[in-house]
């Protein structure tokens, strides 16, 4: 066993041994164990104050997605958060974030970016299901990390008909939840995040037969009911019950999900979104019975 190892052993039976006699057994000097537990703690901590300022930059990311990191760390700073413009620059890689701002200068490999009018324009009712459908992307904080969650809601009923979850906010968490969709002559509308502006984005509505829909630049409000589910999800469920990692995450977002699909009435109608007519069609629905149980439907 290295000293690693019988560091963290004994610090774990040191609640009832002595430090000293557990020490002498691991053939270990005490001045060794408390340098070690002295960095362990340090370290802990900072991990604590960059999942803290994480948060912070994704929040500020969203309502100011052009903000690079000198300008992002001046924004942190107006918060109270005086942190180094290199440390910004490093938890906003490890976020997978950057300014949506193209650079200027050409480069090889740039791939053109495609953005659709505002065909939704803030139209949040839907006479027919699988007419009209909005989409975006939500962080979920699980322990010092993060993972991302991608949902499609239809406007005819506010359910959640297709979702995914990954630990990288990228292209493929888009695409994967998009090709759920079974659906034709749908409007699809989201914000102009990069994902959404892509041409493999663009070119997968096509295949769909799917009109791609985009937000206005920055405004937030033309996407207001998605975001509206993000905050109960978090405020009804995450926020109460906090996920350690990646696979608690997904199972917490499973079910809520499904109790929001088929339990969670709404003010408008007094019913759940499933119980309104025009059927249940949440391509997730049973995946929290396969996820505990390992058996697929057949």
């Amino acid at each position: 066993m290295d000293k690693q190892a019988r560091f963290r052993t004994i610090e774990k039976m040191n609640q009832n041994h002595s430090i000293i006699m557990l020490c002498k057994i691991a053939e270990v000097s005490r001045a060794g164990y408390y340098k070690w537990k002295a960095t362990t703690d340090t370290r802990q901590i900072r991990q604590e104050l960059d999942a803290d300022i994480k948060e912070h930059i994704l929040a500020i990311h969203r309502l100011r997605p052009y903000f690079g990191y000198i300008r992002m760390r001046t924004a942190l700073s107006k918060e109270g958060l005086q942190v180094n413009h290199k440390k910004v620059r490093r938890l906003m890689r490890e976020l997978g974030i950057r300014s949506v701002i193209r650079k200027k200068r050409p480069f090889a490999g740039r791939k053109p970016s495609v953005v659709f009018p505002n065909v939704l324009n803030r139209q949040f009712t839907a006479e027919a299901a699988l007419k009209k459908f909005v989409t975006d992307i939500t962080y979920v904080r699980t322990g010092h990390d993060f993972v991302y969650l991608s949902v499609v809601l239809d406007l005819y009923n506010n359910e959640v008909v297709a979702w995914e979850v990954s630990a990288r906010n990228d292209l493929d968490l888009v695409l994967n939840t998009v090709k759920k969709l079974n659906a034709k002559e749908a409007v699809l509308h989201s914000d102009q995040g990069f994902q959404y502006t892509t041409k493999k984005y663009s070119n997968l509505l096509e295949e769909q037969g799917l009109k791609g829909s985009h937000s206005r630049r920055g405004n937030c409000y033309d996407n207001a009911c998605v975001e509206s589910f993000f905050s109960h999800l978090k405020t009804e469920k995450l926020y109460l019950e906090r996920p350690n990692n990646e696979e608690q995450a997904r199972v917490q977002i499973a079910e809520y999900i499904t109790f929001y699909n088929h339990e969670r009435f709404q003010k408008s109608s007094a019913i759940s979104p499933g119980g309104i007519p025009g059927k249940d069609r949440c391509i997730n629905s049973s995946f929290l019975n396969v996820y505990l149980t390992g058996v697929r439907p057949a």
